[in-house]
């Protein structure tokens, strides 16, 4: 029996395996970074969506828990800083906002107009406790500003992409 023959015969290792894959490829994406204040722009939420819905919504979010797991512990996974303090920072909201992202986006599902629907909605749920813990540092306006309206076409990008990807991908 191969490595990989092995790997596919344990569905729990093969789950934590791809989930393992998953947040390395979710750091990466955290190190694409355009550096704002309070809160950088990245490609995490590209991944955050495609994660979920190419994934699923049960290994999505299980692999966005692992990522963060992997920050709080210090490991330099976050785009500004690591360690429990990251987490406790302007961004954490933002953070912890892509384990629902990746919950909703594995609901995507078939046909162009629910998977367009559902991506969109997965990714402005990073938005809400985002912005709202945003808002504790900085007000709730400047947070509205800063952490979502400035984010809007990045947003319509980084949804459009995670859409086209996943068509093209389940095409093949």
């Amino acid at each position: 029996m191969t490595a990989i023959q092995h790997l596919a015969a344990r569905p729990a290792l093969r789950f934590w395996g791809m989930a393992l894959l998953g947040s390395a490829a979710l750091a990466a994406s955290a190190q694409v970074t355009l550096p704002m204040w309070p809160v950088p722009a990245t490609l995490q939420t590209l991944v955050v969506l495609l994660l979920g819905a190419l994934g699923g919504s049960r290994l999505g979010a299980a692999t966005v828990a692992l990522y963060l797991a992997e920050g709080a512990m210090g490991l330099p996974v976050f785009a500004g800083g690591a360690g429990p303090a990251a987490l406790m920072g302007p961004t954490a909201g933002f953070l912890l906002g892509f384990i629902p992202s990746a919950l909703i986006a594995g609901f995507a599902g078939r046909g162009a107009l629910r998977q367009g629907t559902v991506l969109t909605a997965a990714h402005l749920a990073v938005f809400v406790p985002g912005v709202l813990w945003l808002s504790t540092f900085v007000g709730f306006e400047k947070a509205w500003m800063a952490g979502f309206l400035l984010f809007v076409p990045g947003t319509l990008v980084k949804t459009a992409l995670a859409f086209a990807t996943m068509r093209a991908l389940r095409r093949g």
